[in-house]
């Protein structure tokens, strides 16, 4: 997907969050931005269920798979299955800070071992076509970014490596939690630019405290090649994405209630398959944020959504929450 820039705005890998069904939601609000998967570690792909990890919409391209691991050998065997389902990227997490992830020596761990790094990527690589990429962090625990930033890229750009994503803030693998390893260290955007001056023939994004397109706008304009939002387009998804397409001059831009009614034939679809109602609505409550009726819109999903039998009727009754709200 390098061609059509798709990095220019992305919306990162969250865990619990980023699943099909809320990638489906996202990509009716943009159809330029890339969207990640939920980390899914090598082994499961391995040794487990592969069609519901790695199954999803065609209507989610462009999309990228996001692997978990350290041993090469099983990153090449994850993504040589994972390669069967097409997915426009597949990404190396050497950024996330939680314990289970530290215990299975992998996540941002992995930049104290930038030569396991280059391995694994090298093996991976070997298994597919499509773009081998890496998320990371600025440096983790005692190290100095300047330093270990910049000879981390370099070990990654000897690997192959042409597009990294850097969250711009140092992961503590010691003493904070993943909740407050995405708060707490400061963002150092000013050095991911650096990297960007530093390395011109990477592609090189940036993800952390971003919160709106004006923000990405402005990252864009000093001359990175790609934002990544996180949190801001999970809870304010209409201000994150509605409109993201403008980056690439595309005017698509459907309103809250266009992106409502879009949904209703997948959300009619899963729910004929055996599925519940919450399972989707879950990641559609942020949708009015700041606007009337919001909060009824939320709490009619909520109370309601995970009862036996709720469907499209229990959508409208949440909808028109904001319709009488907006009257």
């Amino acid at each position: 997907m390098q061609e059509n820039q798709s990095y220019r705005l992305s919306v990162a890998p969250m865990m619990d969050w980023t699943d099909r069904h809320c990638r489906v939601f996202h990509r009716l609000m943009t159809r330029r931005a890339m969207l990640y998967t939920e980390m899914v570690t090598a082994p499961a792909i391995v040794h487990g269920p592969r069609p519901r990890l790695l199954d999803y919409s065609g209507i989610e391209h462009p999309v990228a798979l996001q692997l978990g691991g350290s041993d090469p050998a099983e990153l090449a065997e994850a993504t040589r299955i994972a390669d069967a389902w097409a997915y426009d990227e597949i990404n190396l997490n050497c950024g996330c800070p939680s314990d289970r992830v530290q215990s299975g020596c992998f996540g941002a761990v992995l930049m104290e071992r930038p030569a396991l790094v280059a391995d694994c990527l090298r093996a991976m690589q070997a298994e597919t076509d499509a773009p081998v990429t890496v998320k990371c962090r600025i440096g983790v625990d005692q190290q100095d970014p300047e330093t270990v930033l910049p000879a981390f890229i370099e070990t990654l750009a000897g690997a192959g490596v042409r597009h990294i994503i850097v969250h711009a803030r140092k992961a503590w693998l010691q003493g904070l939690s993943p909740r407050e390893n995405r708060e707490i260290p400061p963002l150092e955007h000013d050095l991911v630019v650096r990297m960007k001056r530093r390395f011109p023939e990477l592609t090189i994004c940036i993800n952390g405290g971003i919160t709106s397109l004006e923000q990405a706008q402005d990252l864009l304009a000093q001359g990175l090649d790609g934002v990544m939002i996180g949190r801001a387009a999970y809870h304010d998804p209409a201000h994150s994405l509605i409109g993201a397409d403008a980056l690439w001059g595309d005017a698509y831009a459907p309103d809250a209630f266009a992106v409502v009614d879009a949904m209703r034939p997948y959300i009619a679809a899963h729910l004929d398959g055996g599925g519940r109602l919450h399972q989707i609505t879950r990641h559609m409550l942020g949708l009015f944020t700041g606007r009337p009726g919001a909060r009824g819109w939320r709490r009619v999903l909520s109370e309601n959504g995970t009862r036996p039998g709720a469907g499209l009727d229990t959508l409208d009754r949440a909808l028109a929450e904001v319709q009488v709200a907006a009257a």
